[in-house]
């Protein structure tokens, strides 16, 4: 029992009732429902997540590189949830597109894929995948893309930037480089292991057996190893490869030309001087090449003519 006078419990709690707003009832109603439903939602994202990360984990299981047509680049790259890095090739491997930089381009990509794939740091965060021209035609127009092989960059959140897409044109396609970009863009570093090639080895075997079965049948006559015209035609070679910039190509792999990005000119030059295309080194090749042609034919001329005026025979050498 309180004091006399004090108001019993049941008293204020009816007062607290009869004074409060009558539209708030619906109100909190409202606000539960939405609660409700912003929580049902965000399960929903949940779920559709792993389902997306499942469904690539085991495509990953089965190859490192699963093409792509439209409805799967817009469901796994395009749509929300995401939470992985993709990167995506966009090529035209089929014969009929004679896109010879599609498939060494391909080449390196593969080995790429499988360095990752088999490597001990490989997680659910990085995936890579590919879009066939003949395909995918429309996410070749939906990206308003109109030359490959291009390689590019899909973030786990926002839509790709100028720097996620790889600069072929200027860095070449070697898997080494590509990895690099990757580190860049997505801090996940990827050591490059190259399957062993032993192509190199067998040729350089055939040629020692080849050489050394030519000086045993010619061992009574050695001669030829002291002719100075084949060892200079030999050096000549070396030369014109370096210098017309083929150990270039081998190294770097430049496309063979390339197309204009605004109007889709095909270009078989680069303006950057410190750049340039398989093209361009096959002219400078050709150009050593006659210029070598051309020295020849005038050398052994003007030997004559000098051993000419010395002996007293001509006064002068004239070319015809």
């Amino acid at each position: 029992m309180g004091a006399r006078g004090a108001p019993s419990r049941r008293r204020l709690a009816g007062r607290r009732l009869r004074y409060l707003p009558t539209g708030s009832f619906p109100f909190l109603l409202l606000l539960l429902l939405l609660c409700i439903q912003l929580g049902g939602g965000q399960k929903k994202k949940e779920n559709l997540l792993a389902e997306k990360v499942e469904q690539l984990m085991e495509w990953s299981s089965r190859r490192s590189i699963f093409r792509m047509n439209g409805d799967k680049f817009r469901k796994f790259i395009k749509a929300p949830p995401r939470n992985y890095s993709m990167i995506v090739m966009f090529t035209a491997l089929q014969p009929q597109r004679q896109c010879s930089v599609c498939r060494q381009a391909n080449e390196e990509y593969q080995i790429l894929a499988n360095s990752w794939r088999y490597s001990s740091a490989f997680c659910n965060k990085l995936f890579f995948s590919m879009v066939d021209y003949d395909e995918g035609t429309d996410v070749f127009q939906q990206l308003n893309m109109n030359s490959a092989p291009t390689f590019m960059h899909f973030p786990p959140k926002g839509r790709p930037k100028r720097a996620d897409t790889f600069d072929l044109q200027r860095i070449g396609f070697a898997a080494e480089q590509l990895a690099k970009w990757i580190a860049d863009r997505t801090d996940v570093h990827i050591r490059v292991f190259r399957p062993p090639n032993y192509s190199g080895t067998i040729a350089l075997a055939l040629l020692v057996s080849l050489v050394g079965g030519l000086l045993y049948l010619r061992r009574n006559n050695l001669e030829f190893i002291y002719n100075k015209t084949g060892w200079a035609m030999v050096s000549l070679c070396i030369v014109f490869a370096m210098t017309s910039g083929q150990m270039w190509n081998h190294i770097r792999g430049p496309p063979y030309a390339h197309k204009n990005p605004h109007n889709g000119q095909v270009m078989y030059r680069e303006n950057d001087n410190d750049h340039t295309t398989q093209w361009q080194t096959d002219v400078r090749l050709d150009m050593f090449s006659w210029e070598q042609r051309g020295g020849s034919s005038l050398l052994p001329r003007c030997i004559f003519g000098r051993r000419r005026r010395r002996s007293g025979r001509t006064e002068t050498f004239k070319l015809n």
